[in-house]
């Protein structure tokens, strides 16, 4: 069990500070709350566990004889007797040596646990989008701003909600927008993604291909469609270009829609909205190029 929490350990640190095609292939939550299961482990089992029979350690009638110790029973309630502690003693049977406490086992693990979610904090402000500077920060949200423009066909401004006040977690949104208004904002993690693309070259494979339909996705919506829907379909054909502006090729800018596609149709009843109807397809009534046979 030592030996995988220190696997664990050294993985985290790892996915922490290597390099960024792990952190995209792992969730950093992952291995966290494998840690975390493993020492509620250890802290279970330390108190379900019953403690090893010790041995009286006290006097035995048969010491009297051999070396004049007086033994339990002869000993007034009142009366005590020093001899040699043992306990100590490296040689000891393991049985006799002292045992760690389940609490203080906890707390080790809790203290652990707590490092790394540390070191996660200041890695996060290195490598996230809070760790950009505000320039280039700026500066990607204005050319995020541009290509929505263009899908939506009017000026719009898309904002990255550092604030996580109108999407994220709690909004289980990575983007909104009002319908035919001119702002529309993106979690921090899909900004980065863009970011990655357009400003390093960075290609997340899915990730990547969700964050740029989701920028299209409240483009749409800043363009005057409403049914979630429909507005999905649209944007996965008009991400293409925009994949293509921000530095895909052609090919692989498809290749990641057509993934969004397909994944799109393996949605819960949860998300039942944002499925495309069946209309989605080449040909069909929400094709944006019939004069193409490339759909999307």
């Amino acid at each position: 069990m030592n030996l995988l929490r220190a696997a664990l350990v050294l993985f985290l640190l790892a996915l922490l500070f290597g390099p960024y095609w792990l952190r995209a292939a792992v969730p950093v939550w992952l291995p966290f709350l494998a840690l975390a299961g493993l020492e509620l482990h250890f802290f279970v089992g330390a108190i379900r566990a019953a403690p090893p029979a010790v041995p009286d350690r006290g006097p035995q009638p048969v010491d009297k004889e051999l070396y004049g110790y007086p033994a339990i029973d002869e000993l007034e309630d009142d009366e005590e007797y020093e001899y040699e502690d043992e306990e100590a003693d490296p040689a000891a049977p393991a049985w006799d040596r002292p045992r760690p406490r389940p609490v203080v086992r906890l707390l080790a693990g809790a203290a652990l646990i707590g490092g790394l979610g540390l070191l996660l904090w200041l890695a996060n402000g290195r490598t996230g989008w809070d760790g950009l500077s505000a320039t280039t920060r700026a500066e990607a949200a204005a050319r995020f701003s541009s290509e929505a423009s263009r899908i939506a066909g009017k000026p719009v401004a898309i904002r990255c909600d550092e604030s996580g006040r109108h999407v994220g977690v709690v909004q289980h949104a990575d983007g909104v927008a009002r319908v035919g208004g001119t702002v529309a904002y993106l979690t921090p993690d899909r900004c980065l993604d863009l970011y990655r693309l357009a400003f390093k070259d960075e290609v997340r494979s899915s990730q990547t291909g969700r964050s740029l339909a989701v920028l299209a996705h409240e483009a749409w919506h800043l363009r005057g469609v409403a049914d979630e829907g429909t507005t999905e379909c649209y944007a996965l054909q008009s991400a293409v270009g925009l994949g293509r502006r921000l530095g895909l090729s052609e090919a692989r800018a498809r290749q990641l829609m057509r993934q969004q596609l397909a994944e799109n149709g393996l949605h819960g009843a949860a998300t039942l909205e944002y499925r495309v109807p069946p209309g989605c397809r080449d040909g069909g009534p929400l094709d944006l190029d019939r004069t193409s046979s490339r759909f999307p």
